[in-house]
C-alpha cells in the first residue's frame, strides 16, 4: 500500500478503493465503473487501461451518471458510480432516491474526495452534508470507512451486497488502524478501545483522532470507549446500546455536527437509552481554507474530541 506524499505512514483511501474495484473486476465481468469526467480524481486511470470497455465516462453530468449506473444495474452489471462526493450527492439526489433506493437498483455510489478534502475551493466543493442527506433515504446503505483496509473491505462488501450502497471515500491522509478483528461486515461497528466512563463514536477520518483523544483522556484517568461506526445506515444498535451504557457519548465525524452520524446516534438514544451527548463536526458552511486548517479550526481533531468529552463529563457531574 503506497503512502501519501504528505507524511510517512499516512495513506490515501482512494488507492485502496481503486485497487479493490480492479481486483473485483478481474474476477467478475459484471463489475463496471461510471464516472463524471473524474477518472483522474477517482484514480481510475489504471482501471481504464485494463478494462477500456468497462469504464463509462458520462462527462460533467451527475444526474445522468447515476441514471446510467441504475440502467447498467438493471442490465445485470454491478456499477461503481464514482465522483466527487459534493456533486454526486447534491446534484443527483433525485436519481439516488428514485433510480437507486426506491427502485432497489444494485448500484454502488462512491463519493470521492469527501468531507472538506477540497479545502480551498470552499463550501460549494465540501461534501459535509452527504451522510445527513443520504441516511434519510429509505433502503440506502451508507458506509464511511476509516482507513485504507476498511475502505477496500467496504468496497468488496458492497459488491457482494444486493442493493444500493453509498461509500464515502476519503482522500485526506489517514493511518492504518490497529485492530484485533480484521473482519468487516455491513451494519456492524467495531470497538477499538474499551472504556466505561464515556463512549466516543466516530467514523471516517475522525476515527484515528478519536483514538488519540482516548489516549489523552486516559492520561487524566478517564476511560473512553472508542467505537468505529463505519456503517451509518443501517446502524449497529447493539454497539449503540453498549456505548450508551457508559452514560455519555461523544460523536465525531468529518461532516455536519447534526443530521449525520451524530443525528443517527441521538435518534437511537432518544428512543432507547437517553444519555447526554456532544457532537463534534462542522456547524455549517465552512470557509475557504486548507483541509488541515479547517479540521483544526473547527476542532475536528484529538484535542477537539477530548475537549468535548471533558465538557460532557463536567456537565454530567454538575461541575
Amino acid at each position: 500500500m503506497s503512502a501519501s506524499s504528505s507524511a510517512p505512514g499516512l495513506f490515501d483511501c482512494r488507492d485502496a478503493y481503486v485497487r479493490a474495484v480492479r481486483e473485483l473486476a478481474e474476477a467478475d465481468p459484471r463489475i463496471v465503473a461510471v464516472v463524471n469526467d473524474s477518472v483522474g480524481s477517482s484514480k481510475l486511470g489504471a482501471f481504464r487501461e485494463r478494462f477500456p470497455d468497462r469504464l463509462i465516462n458520462v462527462g460533467i453530468a451527475e444526474q445522468n451518471m447515476v441514471g446510467v449506473g441504475a440502467g447498467l444495474a438493471n442490465g445485470g452489471k454491478i456499477p461503481f458510480v464514482s465522483g466527487a462526493g459534493c456533486f454526486l450527492t447534491a446534484r443527483a439526489m433525485e436519481q439516488i432516491k428514485v433510480d437507486c433506493a426506491y427502485s432497489q437498483a444494485n448500484v454502488k455510489l462512491c463519493g470521492i474526495s469527501s468531507g472538506v478534502a477540497y479545502g480551498e475551493l470552499g463550501a460549494t466543493h465540501h461534501s459535509i452534508e452527504d451522510v445527513a442527506w443520504l441516511r434519510a433515504i429509505d433502503k440506502l446503505t451508507v458506509i464511511v470507512p476509516a482507513d485504507p483496509w476498511q475502505t477496500a473491505e467496504a468496497i468488496k462488501a458492497a459488491a457482494a451486497f444486493d442493493g444500493p450502497v453509498y461509500i464515502k471515500v476519503s482522500r485526506m491522509p489517514v493511518p492504518e488502524l490497529a485492530r484485533a478483528d480484521s473482519t468487516f461486515a455491513i451494519g456492524r461497528a467495531e470497538t477499538l478501545r474499551e472504556g466505561g466512563d464515556l463512549a466516543i463514536i466516530a467514523n471516517g477520518t475522525l476515527v484515528h483522532h478519536a483514538l488519540a483523544a482516548a489516549d489523552a483522556l486516559a492520561a487524566e484517568g478517564i476511560a473512553a470507549r472508542v467505537v468505529n461506526m463505519a456503517t451509518v445506515a443501517p446502524i449497529d444498535e447493539a454497539a449503540l446500546a453498549a456505548a450508551a451504557a457508559t452514560g455519555a457519548i461523544v460523536t465525531a465525524e468529518e461532516g455536519l455536527s447534526r443530521g449525520g452520524l451524530g443525528g443517527a446516534v441521538a435518534e437511537y438514544c432518544a428512543r432507547h437509552a437517553p444519555v447526554p451527548m456532544r457532537m463534534v463536526g462542522f456547524p455549517g458552511f465552512a470557509p475557504t481554507g486548507s483541509a488541515p486548517w479547517l479540521m483544526e479550526h473547527f476542532g475536528l481533531n484529538a484535542a477537539g474530541i477530548a475537549g468535548a468529552a471533558r465538557e460532557l463529563l463536567d456537565a454530567k457531574a454538575g461541575r
